[in-house]
């Protein structure tokens, strides 16, 4: 499974940004597909995740601002990222679960105040 993510960019706090994640390779052995994301100096966490089912899950930091989706046609997770706040900023990474997980390159997503 290849992971390509694109979206990312600089925003002031408040403002919005749309992650897109599309997957290519072993697409039917994808269980679910989510983002994580590396805050500098910090520790890789979950934002949200997505299941083949539809099924989704968000971090306590996101709920409510973020939302994830996924268009089967095009094979593409999107993470929609309203109200951004400073505390966002970090390196966001695609994941795609196969029962191994498949990691994209990174987007920076950077929120001034």
């Amino acid at each position: 499974v290849q992971l390509v993510e694109s979206g990312g960019g600089l925003v002031q706090a408040g403002g919005s940004l749309r992650l897109s994640c599309a997957a290519s390779g072993s697409i039917s052995s994808i269980n679910a597909m989510g983002w994580y994301r590396q805050p500098p100096g910090k520790q890789r966490e979950l934002v949200a995740t997505i299941t083949r089912g539809g099924s989704t899950n968000y971090a306590g930091s996101v709920k409510g601002r973020f939302t994830i989706s996924g268009d089967n046609a095009k094979n593409t997770v999107y993470l929609q990222m309203n109200n951004l706040k400073p505390e966002d900023t970090a390196i966001y990474y695609c994941n795609a679960d196969t029962g191994f997980r498949f990691w994209g390159q990174g987007t920076q997503v950077t929120v001034s105040s």
